[in-house]
């Protein structure tokens, strides 16, 4: 899966082929934009483009705009004609294969850039005293406040013994013989393992029933959820806003929040989720239906957020900033759910740089930032399995709704 940390930075440099001959070679055709035709300097969001159609589709899916075409919808886009009509403009970025997925955030890019500006800065393994107190910066009396609000928030709604996950269908892990059984199980008859580090892993003629975790995965997605919406009803920001922002806003984050509350349980030398009773491996969620290369890139997620070594506040305020992202689709107070976000970011950033000492802390809100972009992804790549995989709404409709 290709990763959104690395598609926004420079323009992937074009291969240059080694021909023999030296001046008598021919030119290297020129690389054209897929989009309008103008000379393209590198892939951007998946495809061949020019600067400025990059410029273009990233403001525009950033800024949620929707253009409309006062024409037929069909206008030819151009080097000459590409600002006449953007509806047909960013229509074509799609066309040709232009991905929202892999934009990230304007903030984030703001933060690689100082990253990248303050590597060049420093002389490898020096880190003068100029520049630690260059980042550091104190957490005001109103951030304070903020955090002991979302704080108490947090821990009025999350259950993180998972002593109140007690409605479910049970964890069944089934696996069924393959065609030639060269194990004593009797043929046609399933064979039960508890997925767990310290089990022996089955023999390779088993197969996995690919939904017998179905069940169980709906109820304790639904019990995320729940949770989610909770934290969310707490905050008074979210209280205020219409009915149908409220709506949008968990639509759009409840699986990203889950994820990050997920991260506060696992254990990265076992790579497991310790639930309170309940202990789960990356092999459950294939016993659910999805497919390997998501699970080993949500696998790789949840190891290096965890490397970070967050402290609960931060992981609060994480789950705050997904929640009020302008981002999501069908807002209509877009200006406080951004002033919102942006206040939690800042106050994200003042917390960190008190927290995390130099010279280790100092890029640790910036590789969340990349985190968080890569979570993007990762949550698209979910919908579209999940949606795939089918039969959830029969079984929670609290689930249904928010991926559908």
């Amino acid at each position: 899966m290709s990763s959104p940390s690395d598609v926004e930075s420079s323009p992937r440099p074009l291969p240059v082929p080694i021909v023999p001959g030296g001046k008598d070679a021919e030119p290297e055709e020129e690389k054209v934009c897929a989009v309008c035709g103008d000379r393209a300097n590198g892939y951007h969001f998946h495809v061949m483009t020019c600067e400025g159609c990059k410029g273009f589709f990233r403001r525009s899916i950033n800024k949620g705009v929707r253009f409309t075409c006062p024409f037929s919808r069909s206008c030819p886009i151009t080097k000459a004609k590409r600002r006449q009509c953007q509806a047909c403009r960013l229509q074509k970025c799609l066309d040709v294969g232009m991905r929202k997925d892999m934009i990230m955030s304007e903030e984030a890019l703001r933060l690689r850039r100082a990253l990248r500006g303050q590597r060049r800065r420093e002389q490898p393994g020096e880190v003068t005293a100029e520049v630690t107190a260059e980042v550091t910066v104190e957490v005001t009396a109103e951030q304070q406040e903020l955090i002991a609000m979302l704080m108490a928030a947090h821990q009025r709604t999350f259950d993180p013994s998972f002593s109140q996950f007690t409605h479910y269908w049970p964890a069944v892990r089934l696996y069924v013989p393959s065609s030639q059984p060269q194990s004593p199980t009797q043929p046609g008859v399933p064979t039960e393992w508890p997925l767990s580090p310290r089990v022996a892993c089955p023999d390779e003629d088993v197969l996995p029933d690919v939904f017998s975790m179905l069940p169980h995965f709906a109820d304790l997605s639904t019990f995320m959820i729940r949770q989610v919406i909770n934290f969310a009803k707490e905050i008074p920001v979210f209280r205020g806003l219409p009915i149908e922002d409220q709506i949008s806003l968990l639509k759009g984050s409840s699986l990203e929040i889950s994820q990050i509350q997920f991260n506060t349980v696992f254990n990265t030398e076992s790579k497991t989720w310790d639930c309170g009773p309940h202990c789960y491996t990356i092999k459950d969620a294939m016993l659910v239906g999805f497919e390997q290369h998501y699970l080993e890139a949500m696998l790789k997620f949840h190891i290096s957020l965890k490397k970070l070594q967050l402290h609960e506040v931060e992981y609060v305020l994480v789950e705050a900033m997904l929640l009020f992202s302008p981002d999501h689709a069908g807002i209509t107070q877009r200006d406080i759910v951004d002033q919102f976000q942006e206040k939690m970011a800042l106050t994200l950033k003042s917390y960190m740089d008190q927290q995390h000492p130099m010279p280790e802390g100092r890029f640790v809100y910036a590789k969340l930032l990349l985190l968080l972009t890569e979570l993007q992804t990762l949550k698209v790549d979910s919908l579209r399995q999940m949606l795939h995989i089918g039969d959830l709404s029969s079984m929670t409709p609290l689930l249904s709704e928010i991926i559908s």
